[in-house]
């Protein structure tokens, strides 16, 4: 059977599969790349290489491809390559989709049972001179950060037990140390969480499991320099369901939050739990301490965000209570009570985050987002059902959003800021972007922007001679961090 993707939304128009691995030379241009801007942009998403073994699938759940742009004096090189996971590799043998649903073994080929299923799709993060790709659902992958060749599955010498490791670990600028934690950590739809704490050298120093109330999509969570963050969303998942053929993931209307909050220096047995009204948590924008208070910035909506996950009560997806609007929770953590105050800092549609990475888990001021701008013409794209068509600055002290508008058809992915030098003040830099042009399949474009005058347009854009597939986040390596030099010699997408 030849591998003929489905005419349905995840596989057509903006979605559809690109499956280019290659790497192309000097990169054409437009503009002038700001001279201090030399390291490496990494990026990792979902490119689904077979036809789906169900007949259709939802958008996240395709193989990872991790891109890379390579920046050095004036000059951009790139490359692709996917993830060779245990999936991709079985796949390979079979030439066919294998595994089934969603983070749903019970729809895979009986022969493909107790295999690993992680697609590495998620995130592409660098430390202690090693490259990783991540998902929720699996432990890291490393990559070597110059060929992007996948070294393998990454288990930190055999001292990490849990089955899993997020996509979103959190960077405390002083210690070093990457702050991590699995859900799921003990199989399947398992109440078990690991916090996880890999120290500047690489090495794992901590690993503690405890259990949650009940089993919660976790994508992103919270660290500030003194409090472990644990945000439980109303999405939750069941065995049985998946037994059954059922989701992974469900939303239940009627479920509260349940947010656990913990000193970094204290037994997981201490984590305190807070109740919040039912609803849909996004992305973190960051975390810090005030006193004895604990301050979180997020992206919350009233509802589930994702039109793929279904309602429990049978209601129909509802956009406006789905948009995800950046608030601040505040815990005081003195009072003895589990009452807490929110407030929403922007009503505007905004999620996908990035700060100055030296605030992190510290108080601050400035973040950047991508916003969908109902004003302008909208895309349908990715896993929200509409692309991304603006960047925006936020001023947390002022309440100033300033925005770029990316233009018509075109969707633009998640920032990234980068400091202008590293005694440079908060928020100068520069911002990258890489644009998906709805009306052009010819290209892509990678953006650099003055991360303070986001209005003005592009320092430079860097133009791609074939369109890539839009990734869900990556990261930063400047030039200074300990890692090869890009060797490579003029050549084209393969």
């Amino acid at each position: 059977m030849s591998n003929t993707f489905p005419e349905t939304p995840t596989y057509t128009g903006f979605n559809a599969p690109r499956r280019i691995e290659g790497e192309v030379f000097d990169l054409e241009v437009d503009g002038e790349l700001p001279a201090r801007l030399n390291g490496s942009f990494y990026r990792c998403g979902p490119d689904p290489r077979f036809a789906p073994r169900l007949g259709d699938d939802i958008n996240i759940n395709g193989d990872g491809m991790v891109t890379l742009f390579r920046i050095k004096d004036g000059h951009v090189d790139f490359r692709s390559r996917y993830v060779r996971t245990e999936k991709f590799r079985l796949e390979t043998m079979a030439r066919k989709s294998l595994f089934g649903a969603y983070r749903n073994p019970y729809t895979d080929d009986p022969g493909v049972a107790g295999r690993d299923r992680t697609t590495a799709n998620t995130n592409a993060v660098f430390h202690a001179g090693r490259l990783f790709a991540l998902k929720e659902d699996g432990l890291p992958h490393e990559l070597d950060p110059d060929t992007l060749e996948t070294r393998g599955r990454h288990d930190y010498a055999g001292k990490m037990k849990s089955e899993t490791a997020t996509a979103h670990p959190k960077f405390d600028p002083q210690s070093g140390e990457m702050l991590s934690h699995g859900y799921e950590a003990r199989g399947l739809a398992s109440r078990d969480v690991a916090l996880q704490v890999i120290a500047r050298d690489g090495k794992l120093v901590r690993e503690d499991f405890f259990i949650a109330p009940y089993c919660s999509m976790m994508h992103d969570w919270a660290v500030s320099a003194g409090h472990f963050i644990f945000p439980l969303w109303s999405t939750t998942a069941d065995e049985a369901r998946m037994r059954q053929g059922g989701p992974h993931w469900v939303f239940e209307a009627d479920r509260d939050l349940a947010i656990g909050i913990m000193r970094r220096d204290a037994d997981v047995k201490d984590i305190r739990w807070y109740r919040l009204p039912p609803g849909g948590v996004g992305h973190i924008l960051n975390a810090f301490d005030d006193g004895d208070r604990v301050c979180v910035d997020l992206f919350i909506s009233a509802r589930n965000q994702f039109p793929f996950i279904q309602n429990s009560d049978g209601a129909p997806f509802d956009r406006e209570r789905a948009t995800p609007r950046l608030t601040r929770w505040t815990f005081d953590l003195s009072k003895k009570n589990d009452r807490f105050e929110a407030r929403t800092c922007f009503s505007d549609f905004m999620e996908m985050p990035a700060t100055d990475p030296r605030y992190q888990l510290h108080a601050y001021r400035h973040g950047f987002t991508a916003i969908v701008d109902p004003s302008r013409p909208l895309n349908a794209a990715g896993t929200i059902g509409v692309g991304w068509n603006t960047i925006a600055h936020v001023d947390l002290s002022t309440g100033r959003l300033e925005r770029y508008y990316a233009g018509e058809k075109t969707t633009c992915g998640e920032p990234c800021f980068i400091p202008r030098s590293p005694f440079a003040p908060e928020g100068d830099g520069y911002l990258l972007s890489v644009l998906i042009r709805g009306d052009v399949d010819s290209h892509s474009e990678l953006i650099v922007l003055d991360a303070q005058h986001i209005a003005d347009g592009p320092m430079a854009t860097v133009r791609l001679p074939f369109r890539i597939r839009a990734a869900v986040h990556g990261s930063w390596v400047p030039a200074a961090q300990p890692h090869p030099s890009f060797r490579t010699e003029p050549g084209a997408a393969g």
